[in-house]
């Protein structure tokens, strides 16, 4: 397993990559601000959500989002 240290900067590089320094930020700022709970967020969004459902999305989202 990777250590935390490692994750985050793995972390902080895909969304730099993917937002850009600036948008970076301002989510980063953004989610200090607001309280967010993780388990209350998946559960609303995937509890109603078959497992059909779920891998077509996955493999949509995989089409659309490939690797680089």
């Amino acid at each position: 397993m990777r250590n935390t240290t490692v994750i985050m900067n793995d972390a902080m590089n895909c969304l730099i990559n993917n937002l850009g320094i600036v948008e970076t930020e301002i989510f980063i700022s953004n989610l200090i601000r607001e309280p967010f709970d993780y388990t209350k967020w998946q559960h609303e969004k995937f509890d109603n959500v078959s497992l059909d459902d779920f891998c077509e999305q996955a493999v949509e989202y995989c089409k659309n989002n490939p690797i680089h």
